[in-house]
């Protein structure tokens, strides 16, 4: 690897070779050796750095996520790649085609769901197409069409199968649907999870490509991670029986706070588009509600936004980057959202005076909890440093959102497009050739 980190073009052009190597025809690997599918919120990052380059693959890459859409409206968090072999749980485990009644057939997919980031992906299809002749205009402008009713469908999922209170929060059953895994902000809810006597063996996968066994979750925890999907699987995947059978069942802000977000995006996507009032009404009304959820969460003093454990009743207080859920959605009041921002400005998160980059590392360095090194438990996402850069620019917070933008871009100047970064060092962790990696500089760098 260089020591001298490439120019804005070079780097450019890396990330635009790496998304052609990952590309699979129709859909793009999240990474080639590690994830070698596609998932959900990786496919809509990836678009958002495919539409600058052609915004007809991109469309290619929603289409086909989209195409794997079940009969309730859940977009999965995986669509497996035909004949693509070496991940685990892959399709047989998930079971999905025979045990769901909403499942596709085909393609086959896993049986939960993730962060609902796609609206961003959309808006960015429209927003290049503009730029482009009236072939290129179409096509982007016969997608919405085409799939105007799927993504609406998807978020009328969200807004009632996973918030059947009305609380304004969308509900968990499963770490992996919030995109952060092992945070230690399910610590205590996994530790309520018992995997039974009849947990089906199995082999981890991530560990034989060559994964450092200290970035990745422990064994005793895929065990867990792997008793909730049997529960799944027992219930047929059925959304009304979830939320009595499951061991774990969280109100996740951080992943309401993107849902507050994208509900706008596609409401105000629909209004230009002259989509039908009544879908803007309902994705209006569904983002003030979960905006009005996730201000809820958040604590008087600071701001700092909290997860509820359903099934132990409790609000779960740690210190990782779904602090700042507010930051991305808005709702909060004046006082207490000025100080959510200097709390993530300051030294307990971007301002920590050890960091290689003024960037949020995904736990506090301050926490007890914080490990360096060990996937959503300490070290920096590119992708995170890109959402929050994007969210303060739609809020108008300009010179925030460049800051994390031109740190952002100094940490990817070696090139490697890395999963994570270790945030003290800098060094690469992970997998190398994360395709979503490469689509955050490329949308930067547009």
């Amino acid at each position: 690897m260089r020591s001298v980190g490439f120019t804005n073009t070079q780097l450019s052009a890396r990330a635009a070779y790496l998304l052609r190597g990952n590309d699979l025809g129709t859909m793009t690997s999240a990474a080639p050796r590690l994830y070698p599918h596609m998932w959900s919120w990786d496919a809509a990052f990836v678009t958002v750095g495919l539409a600058p380059l052609s915004v007809e693959r991109a469309v290619v890459e929603m289409d086909t996520l989209l195409s794997a859409q079940w009969g309730n409206g859940m977009i999965p968090h995986i669509v497996f790649a035909n004949g693509r072999d070496g991940y685990f749980p892959g399709p047989a485990r998930w079971e999905c085609s025979e045990l769901a009644f909403n499942a596709p057939r085909s393609p086959q997919t896993s049986g939960i769901t993730q962060p609902p980031v796609h609206a961003i992906a959309v808006q960015r299809i429209l927003d290049h197409s503009r730029r482009q002749g009236r072939t290129t205009r179409s096509v982007a402008e016969e997608f919405l069409d085409r799939r105007w009713g799927d993504l609406v469908r998807w978020h009328r999922w969200l807004a009632h199968a996973r918030d059947p209170q009305g609380r304004g929060r969308i509900t968990l059953y499963h770490g992996w649907e919030s995109g952060m895994d092992n945070s230690p902000r399910w610590d205590a809810a996994y530790g309520n999870v018992v995997p039974g006597a009849d947990l089906p063996p199995y082999t981890r996968a991530d560990l034989s490509h060559g994964a450092d066994a200290s970035m990745r979750p422990s064994d005793v925890e895929y065990d867990r991670y792997l008793w909730l999907v049997e529960q799944m699987k027992r219930a047929n995947y059925d959304d009304a029986k979830l939320p009595e059978v499951m061991s774990f069942a969280i109100e996740d802000v951080f992943v309401s706070a993107i849902f507050a977000v994208a509900c706008e995006v596609l409401a105000t996507i629909g209004e230009e588009y002259s989509k039908p009032r009544s879908d803007i009404r309902d994705l209006r009304a569904w983002s003030d509600r979960f905006r009005s959820g996730v201000a809820a969460a958040s604590a008087e003093r600071n701001g700092a936004a909290r997860d509820f454990d359903i099934k132990a009743g409790r609000w779960i207080n740690t210190e990782t980057i779904a602090m700042f859920a507010p930051l991305l959605c808005g709702g909060l009041p004046r006082e207490r959202e000025r100080a959510l921002v200097k709390l993530f400005e300051g030294p307990r998160f971007c301002g920590h005076p050890d960091l290689k980059y003024a960037v949020p590392p995904s736990t506090s360095p301050i926490s007890g909890d914080f490990k360096p090194r060990e996937y959503w438990r300490g070290p920096v996402w590119p992708v995170m440093t890109w959402l929050f850069s994007w969210a303060f620019a739609r809020r108008g917070w300009t010179e925030r959102s460049a800051r994390l933008r031109e740190e952002g871009l100094r940490q990817a100047q070696d090139g490697s497009f890395a999963e994570y970064y270790e945030p003290f060092t800098g060094a690469p962790l992970g997998s190398m050739q994360q395709s979503w990696t490469a689509a955050a500089v490329l949308d930067w760098l547009d």
